[in-house]
């Protein structure tokens, strides 16, 4: 936020890519048109995914019965697995996507680099060590390993940050690498958890970590809905101040910010949204990593758009859910494993492009 008249004015910002800076009261802000016209389709496109998901079962109902239903005006029967199984499954989808998709934004902004990912520096497996600590150590509902995945990613965070800071700042290569190595420690300890437990607690905590958003009720939703529309806002309204830490800590010093509070601010309310995704569906491979680059690649911005990434990540979860369902030979997958090997592929294309 910048310091202006107390009028209101729009004008081009003359730039390689178009941008509009728009200002009003001490108000000032930035927006690019492709990026908004990117994100407004994106967001159109879950409207077809969402009414294909409803429909999409062994109880077969029709494009009608579910608009009918959706209104208030359809069926009983139909409206109790619209309402209860299908809305919130999709929902789910939604909110996990989204959440992961401008974490992984925030993170590979903050790293400088696309590899930079809450899954693959290892916040996400921080997430994943609470939540199974508190089902195969407590049989905890899912308020409570909510709670727990949470505190694990917060945890995790923490000591990778303290791990990467060297001469008072952290980020970058350091970041990442430190956080690969503290997740690999993290998934060993996760599976000597699972060992190490009772039959029961260790194969509901397994079918968890594969990743899914089958099954998932309004009591495991709610609390990502909740997450997702108070803590986004905030990464938004510190976008400006995101990019300008993409210049380097010394330039972004120059230009007024708080290097240090913004990065360690941004990353909290970060590893928050990513712990309740993953409390909600598991740990989700890739589309944090994917999200923010494919968005950045549409866009065709300097950096990477917040809200076309969140957007892109709704879309690409929902989607890839959808997909799972329509598997050759009558398969059904988690859609944690169809993004792990959609996402995989990606990563291969992106190492070879990189140096």
């Amino acid at each position: 936020m910048t310091a202006a008249h107390d009028r209101t004015t729009t004008r081009p910002d003359r730039s390689a890519t178009r941008t509009w800076r728009s200002r009003s009261g001490r108000a000032s802000w930035r927006w690019h048109p492709r990026a908004a016209i990117v994100a407004t389709v994106l967001v159109v496109a879950l409207v077809p995914v969402g009414i294909v998901t409803m429909t999409t079962g062994t109880y077969e109902i029709h494009v009608a019965d579910v608009l009918a239903a959706l209104s208030g005006t359809g069926d009983a029967p139909v409206e109790r697995v619209l309402v209860g199984i299908r809305l919130p499954r999709f929902v789910a989808g939604v909110v996990v996507g989204a959440g992961l998709g401008i974490a992984g934004a925030v993170f590979q902004t903050i790293s400088r680099n696309p590899l930079g990912s809450p899954d693959v520096i290892g916040f996400t497996t921080g997430a994943a060590t609470g939540a199974i600590i508190a089902i195969v150590g407590f049989g905890a509902p899912g308020t409570v390993v909510a709670a727990a995945a949470v505190a694990g990613g917060l945890a995790t965070a923490v000591v990778t940050t303290l791990l990467s800071t060297r001469r008072r700042s952290f980020g970058g290569y350091r970041l990442v690498l430190v956080g690969i190595g503290v997740g690999a420690m993290l998934n060993a300890l996760n599976d000597l958890l699972l060992t190490r437990s009772q039959r029961d607690d260790a194969i509901g905590a397994q079918i968890w970590l594969v990743g899914t958003l089958n099954a998932r009720g309004w009591e495991e939703v709610v609390p990502t809905v909740v997450a997702v529309v108070l803590l986004v806002p905030v990464l938004l309204l510190a976008g400006s101040r995101l990019r300008a830490l993409e210049l380097g800590d010394d330039m972004a010093r120059q230009t007024g910010v708080a290097v240090d509070r913004v990065r360690l601010g941004t990353m909290a309310v970060a590893v928050v949204l990513v712990a309740f995704a993953t409390a909600t569906a598991g740990p989700i491979s890739f589309v944090a990593l994917a999200a923010p680059q494919l968005a950045l690649r549409l866009t065709r911005g300097g950096s990477i758009p917040l809200f076309g990434s969140a957007a892109l990540g709704a879309f690409l979860l929902t989607a890839a859910d959808l997909g799972s369902q329509y598997l050759p030979l009558d398969l059904s997958a988690p859609v944690g494993l169809v993004t792990g090997v959609l996402g995989g592929g990606y990563l291969l294309w992106l190492l070879s492009r990189g140096r």
